[in-house]
């Protein structure tokens, strides 16, 4: 099933559009599934909700942060890094900023500022921050927070070679086409799971950076 989804595209947004949608329909309200491990974050696709729960089971909850950070271009972007290949979870995978929630982190937003900053050297004055999406499980244990951003042009990055290999940005509009919504699957322990993939140019957008862009595709975008 490594198939785009044969979907037809949503209206596309203005630039406006969506950070009033997003204003709107988020929030900064923490769900419990962050750290309640007899909570599973659903996913929406059976195989994967069995993993996951089969993980909790084996695994301490692991809570983590992003930042998704929509550059308020004329045709906004969504800044993504690639990951260092000799980091120990998801090495030269394409995410976002973010990292695990750490104890002097006053909330999961704080932690994905903090991380951004760390990481490739954000500064939090270009950030508005708009609200969390739902929690997104892995395979690898962790519970991650999205928070939407809205990050205003002319910022500079210093880019931590030591976790981030490159940083870039993706137009917004592709990424919210669900026309370029690869929907694949693999096998976990004998039940099919499906995973998003998002191939642009020569970067490969799959995992849970993915299905985090998917959730925010619904999110904002579906009715």
């Amino acid at each position: 099933m490594n198939e785009p989804m044969l979907k037809a595209a949503a209206r596309e947004l203005s630039s406006a559009e969506f950070f009033d949608r997003a204003r709107t329909r988020l929030n900064f309200d923490v769900p419990p599934s962050l750290i309640d491990p007899s909570i599973v974050p659903p996913s929406g696709d059976a195989g994967t909700d069995r993993m996951l729960q089969i993980i909790a089971r084996e695994q301490p909850i692991r809570p983590a942060a992003v930042l998704i950070p929509i550059v308020e271009h004329p045709e906004p972007t969504v800044l993504l890094t690639q990951r260092s290949p000799h980091l120990a979870d998801h090495a030269g995978q394409i995410s976002f900023p973010g990292g695990k929630i750490d104890a002097i982190d006053a909330t999961p937003c704080d932690a994905a500022l903090r991380e951004a900053e760390e990481e490739v050297g954000l500064d939090r004055g270009f950030v508005e921050t708009l609200g969390y999406l739902p929690v997104y499980g892995t395979g690898f244990g962790f519970r991650i927070l999205p928070t939407v951003a809205r990050v205003k042009p002319g910022f500079e990055l210093r880019i931590n070679r030591s976790e981030v290999d490159d940083a870039f940005e993706v137009p917004l509009a592709f990424l919210m086409d669900p026309r370029n919504h690869q929907l694949h699957a693999k096998e976990f322990r004998g039940v099919e799971r499906t995973y998003y993939a998002m191939p642009f140019a020569e970067r490969y957008i799959w995992g849970a950076t993915a299905g985090i862009l998917r959730v925010l595709y619904e999110r904002i975008y579906l009715p």
